[in-house]
């Protein structure tokens, strides 16, 4: 159920319309933002979670961030792509508070809003799609940059089109916590909330009321995973994103992510990411957002 405590930033990074015939096949995305996309014409699909969903004419479709996919086209296709993150400061985001519908039917005044967002963001298109020239591009952190330069009334109207087109979304949302044990939801929640301190088991235990051990093996029964390599994940997850949002250098995100030891930070990102935070800086920069728009 969403709560008056639900106030959500959300910031737009790209906004485009692309016309697509047979090239838009890309393995193993996983991003930091989230992506909206209206199809305009033709069909795709989309691979989350093992599961394949097709992408149709006249709906619109979500992917959440950190959210492994595949995408492929054999064909036409033609769709208007919007990137764009959540700005979350020690709170829970909508993303790991909630599970979305994948797709669903837009109606004639999502097309008018999406067009609209368009048209007030005009230079936020991605510029090319050949790999061979992902060099020539501003890097992730530009378009941050950008929204410094835009009329205070067109990001008020950026962010009014990306709540209500999130709002078709929430029509179906539903509480992650529904599921899940209560002393766990409540450990969840202080994690979420607190990825800038030296979160320990102990405290989460505490937490919860229940004995260190106990919450251990309860947590690896919600969770599939230890309560310490979901810390890690949460940590890395807030890092990932302050490495491409911002300038803030790799020391200063571990501090700000209570890891003083930049040595055992870069280990950890390695382990998770498969890269080092500066490899992972500069690869998404040159690769992973400007050089298409599966990616």
């Amino acid at each position: 159920m969403y709560t008056i405590a639900d106030n959500f930033d959300f910031i737009l990074l790209n906004i485009g319309y692309s016309e697509l015939n047979a090239n838009w096949n890309w393995k193993n995305i996983y991003s930091p933002f989230a992506r909206i996309y209206y199809v305009k014409g033709g069909e795709a699909r989309t691979k989350i979670g093992g599961k394949l969903y097709t992408l149709k004419p006249d709906h619109i479709y979500l992917t959440p961030p950190f959210t492994l996919h595949n995408d492929e086209c054999d064909g036409y296709f033609s769709l208007y792509y919007i990137h764009f993150y959540e700005r979350v400061m020690n709170k829970e985001s909508v993303f790991d508070k909630y599970d979305f519908p994948i797709g669903i039917k837009a109606e004639s005044l999502d097309f008018l809003l999406t067009e609209r967002l368009l048209k007030i963001n005009p230079e936020r298109h991605l510029r090319n799609l050949d790999p061979e020239l992902y060099d020539n591009f501003p890097n992730f952190s530009q378009y941050i940059a950008d929204n410094n330069k835009i009329p205070r009334h067109s990001i008020i109207e950026t962010q009014g089109i990306l709540y209500q087109l999130m709002a078709k979304f929430f029509e179906t949302a539903k509480v992650k916590s529904d599921n899940r044990d209560s002393r766990i939801i409540s450990g969840l929640k202080y994690i979420h909330e607190n990825t800038d301190k030296d979160i320990s088991i102990d405290q989460l235990a505490a937490i919860a009321c229940i004995t260190k051990d106990h919450f251990i093996r309860l947590f690896r029964k919600e969770m599939k995973c230890t309560p310490l390599k979901y810390i890690n994940l949460k940590k890395i997850e807030k890092a990932q994103l302050l490495l491409l949002t911002t300038g803030i250098s790799i020391r200063d995100i571990a501090l700000e992510l209570a890891i003083d030891n930049i040595s055992y930070f870069n280990r950890m990102f390695k382990q998770h990411v498969g890269q080092t935070p500066s490899e992972y800086r500069s690869e998404y920069n040159k690769q992973r957002v400007f050089g298409n728009i599966g990616d």
